[in-house]
């Protein structure tokens, strides 16, 4: 009998959580429609608004700032808005200064024109540069215009923590306004959206065990918000029109609610990914030096390519993924490696390792028996004799 698959991609979408499943179904057989006065509809807005909850203790935040969407993507372009309510008013904003290594529903700058997007620069460890970031922000101010700072709270393909607050303590004396895309971070570490001192914080369901089609932004204070993406509908206090998925949004509090739990296993995860950073010679590990998530690792094996890894272990048994791939579905070079300078050789090689909440000590190791089976296979046979 052959050996149970081993998942280790949590970062493109973690496994759903049975807990999650069985809500979903319960909601699924409900009949309502959240906006209805009637007890059919005001059980659907109930189950609603227990998800606000969870979802907002998650990230330490207030449930009434806490607005649904389809994903995250949907959370990050709704985020990126030229304009903005600030108190009873709106402002304008001129330009969104997005990380280098930001996932592409930022890079592509959300609603603003391209002309109106700049890059900041990351080391070869995937941190910001911040005198880069300072440098952009005055540049920004001496034109007479206002600024959006985007940066992700941790990276989707290498696992490196940004430092949020920092960023943030820069951007305020230009009167800068700060977003941080969470999606990645949430459940792995703690998330603090006052800590971080941001204006906007969007989530994801399906990173955390939860249903795909579910997502969230998060507003840190009473002063800012997006203007709405979706409008024509009164849902979300008129922040985004459409019916609401009710099952998805149940499944998403149920899954955030889970994931607090996971911070207990912080440590764990620490010991897993730094275990298989020892024993998956030759690869060399791509941010080692940065601070990381617990459960994320980004390796290469100069010489090899990132889909043949892909596929040698795919074939067995073990599911990573490539650290970027196309629409076409070949893989290719990672923007986050571009802007790391990491060389081409080894940039072309690189692949994700990420595990969570269903993974084991055994999948582990065996994963790192897989490897070496692989490697003994595949690898130059100079780097197998080194």
């Amino acid at each position: 009998m052959a050996a149970p698959r081993i998942y280790l991609d949590y970062n493109a979408g973690a496994p759903l959580r049975p807990e999650v499943r069985a809500a979903m179904i319960d909601a699924l057989a409900a009949t309502g429609n959240a906006s209805s006065v009637h007890g059919e509809g005001r059980a659907a807005r109930a189950r609603i608004e227990t998800a606000r909850r969870q979802v907002a203790a998650l990230v330490g935040a207030d449930p009434a700032r806490v607005i649904f969407t389809s994903g995250g993507t949907e959370a990050n372009v709704t985020a990126l808005s030229p304009r903005m309510r600030v108190g009873a008013g709106e402002v304008a904003i001129d330009v969104v200064l997005v990380g280098a290594t930001e996932h592409p529903s930022v890079l592509a700058g959300g609603r603003f024109g391209a002309g109106r997007i700049r890059q900041v620069a990351v080391d070869g460890e995937g941190r910001l540069d911040l005198d880069d970031l300072r440098g952009q922000l005055e540049a920004v101010a001496s034109e007479g215009k206002r600024a959006l700072v985007s940066v992700m709270l941790a990276n989707n393909e290498t696992g490196t923590i940004q430092p949020v607050a920092e960023i943030a303590a820069i951007a305020r004396p230009f009167g800068a306004l700060v977003h941080t895309d969470a999606i990645q971070a949430a459940g792995r570490i703690a998330v603090d959206v006052a800590a971080l001192g941001v204006d906007i914080l969007t989530l994801s369901a399906h990173k955390l065990g939860g249903p795909q089609g579910a997502g969230a932004i998060v507003l840190g204070g009473d002063l800012v918000a997006p203007l709405p993406l979706l409008v024509g509908g009164g849902q979300e206090k008129y922040s985004r029109a459409g019916t609401q998925n009710v099952a998805a949004i149940v499944g998403f509090g149920v899954a955030a609610d889970r994931a607090r739990a996971d911070l207990d296993r912080q440590a764990e995860w620490t010991l897993w990914r730094d275990q298989i950073a020892a024993e998956v010679a030759p690869a060399v590990l791509l941010s080692g030096g940065a601070e990381r998530l617990p459960q994320t690792l980004s390796l290469g094996v100069q010489g090899l390519s990132a889909e043949t890894l892909v596929i040698a272990l795919d074939l067995e048994g073990v599911a990573v993924s490539a650290g970027s791939a196309c629409s076409s579905g070949k893989v290719g070079v990672s923007h986050v490696m571009k802007a790391m300078k990491v060389p081409e050789a080894q940039a072309k090689s690189a692949i994700r390792v990420s595990f969570g909440w269903e993974t084991a000590e055994t999948d582990i190791r065996r994963f790192t028996e897989v490897w070496g089976r692989v490697m003994r296979r595949l690898a130059p046979g100079e780097i197998r004799a080194a």
